[in-house]
């Protein structure tokens, strides 16, 4: 019986991880969880009703919660995750021990691009902040974060990275 494989997709907010987390999961005929959707669904509560209720640190204990139940599973599954989830509790070891992680590195620029009005009000982390304080929450984002993020098994880099350009990294990732 063969290992069930696991990859999971890490990156700034709007770097694409759910995206192509879709793409590659409907490529390989794999289930997509994203981590966010799943946190909703298993709690019974919307992300930004958590933060307002418990904040940032009862939202990171349940994003571990349920990240390491994500992981009992004994399927194969492509996983997106939210931009902090790498970062907290150990998280980035427990997907490094379980999956195989992928790093979307893409510019602000491309970022800001990707971001338009209409996601950032589903955003709670940008919401209200005008241009200029989206900007620079990101470079304080990529601060604090980047050195999880490349801890990553895969870093693909790039404006334009497709799911081609993903696949063959994980080829080359697994015949290394």
């Amino acid at each position: 019986m063969r290992k069930p494989l696991k990859i999971v997709l890490v990156g700034l907010p709007g770097s694409g991880k759910t995206t192509f987390a879709k793409m590659l999961a409907q490529q390989l005929k794999f289930t997509w969880i994203d981590l966010d959707d799943f946190i909703e669904k298993k709690s019974g509560l919307k992300i930004s009703d958590i933060f307002d209720r418990g904040g940032e640190g009862e939202f990171r204990e349940l994003e571990s919660f349920y990240l390491r139940e994500i992981f009992s599973d004994s399927e194969s599954f492509v996983l997106s995750t939210g931009g902090g989830a790498p970062c907290f509790n150990d998280n980035m070891d427990l997907i490094n021990a379980n999956a195989v992680s992928v790093y979307l590195e893409v510019s602000l620029e491309e970022i800001m691009k990707r971001l338009s009005k209409d996601q950032l009000g589903k955003r709670p982390m940008f919401a209200g902040l005008g241009e200029g304080e989206v900007i620079l929450k990101l470079k304080n984002l990529l601060a604090s974060r980047e050195s999880y993020y490349l801890q990553s098994k895969i870093k693909l880099s790039g404006d334009d990275i497709s799911t081609e350009q993903l696949m063959s990294e994980l080829m080359a990732f697994f015949k290394s």
